[in-house]
């Protein structure tokens, strides 16, 4: 999903947003000839991402910057660590400092937040997913930050996987166990063998018809743990098991262990604090 593409796009995008009609200071107050040596250094633990749009940043700006010492993608460090060091010219290296961190600092603390909930279920068997509750225009920065930080992800867009959620059956008239199983079914007749569908389910009696018309995986949403262990026991293995709504950091590792094989959290994307990170002169 990070193609070289969108990574010099959202760059672009990102220098034209903070630079419309250039960089007044270094423009007035530092010589064109100068010189800086300086080192991106993390003033907090976390794990790291967004290498490539730092390389791009600066590039962009002076391809004479360069950026060496660059730690991998998903790579943990403590407060403290360099993280890359940044040389050549200090306007270009001065006017892409905000750019790069916010960029940096953004991915990384969605990739820190991501390794959290990842270890918190590393006893069980649950895997940890994204959504597509993410910053619009940043939907493949946000979702590559979460796979640094040891997650997997959810469907990336509306046209990757059929998803049927509450509303939909609504829409469908479908609202008792035989017309919601015929729904589906239909559904499935439709798409072809090939094409994942997902059925959200918000109460254990659903289960039954939605497991009739053989989907490739059923949500079970807001489900008490009680109720996750229940409905895990019904599915049998006969669809993946997600589980989504009410996930935190203190009920993550409580669901894991309930047996379900994904569990989706929204907040990966939309709920991380950026990581503290600066750009120090050496």
């Amino acid at each position: 999903m990070l193609t070289p593409h969108l990574i010099e796009s959202v760059v672009r995008a990102a220098l034209a947003e903070d630079t419309p009609w250039g960089d007044l200071t270094v423009e007035l107050a530092i010589p064109a000839g100068a010189a800086i040596d300086t080192s991106l250094v993390a003033r907090e633990t976390g794990v790291f991402a967004g290498g490539a749009l730092l390389v791009e940043t600066f590039r962009q700006l002076d391809p004479r910057i360069e950026v060496t010492e660059l730690a991998e993608d998903g790579a943990a460090f403590e407060a403290g660590a360099s993280l890359a060091r940044i040389t050549g010219p200090a306007r270009g290296v001065l006017t892409g400092e905000r750019v790069a961190l916010n960029l940096c600092q953004r991915l990384s603390g969605i990739a820190t937040l991501t390794a959290e909930y990842a270890a918190a279920v590393a006893h069980t068997r649950a895997r940890i997913a994204d959504t597509r509750k993410t910053t619009p225009g940043l939907r493949a920065l946000e979702k590559h930050a979460v796979r640094a930080g040891g997650g997997t992800n959810h469907r990336f867009s509306l046209s990757d996987a059929i998803m049927v959620k509450d509303n939909h059956l609504a829409a469908l008239g479908a609202v008792d166990d035989a017309s919601i199983t015929a729904a589906l079914r239909g559904l499935r007749d439709r798409a072809g063998h090939t094409t994942a569908i997902i059925v959200e389910v918000d109460r254990l009696e659903q289960i039954a018809p939605v497991l009739a018309a053989a989907p490739t995986g059923i949500l079970l949403d807001n489900f008490s743990i009680p109720e996750l262990v229940e409905g895990v026991r019904l599915i049998d293995g006969r669809a993946v098991v997600e589980a989504s709504g009410g996930v935190d950091l203190s009920t993550v590792a409580s669901i894991a262990e309930t047996g379900v094989d994904v569990i989706s959290v929204g907040r990966l994307t939309h709920g991380a604090r950026a990581l503290d990170l600066g750009l120090d002169a050496r």
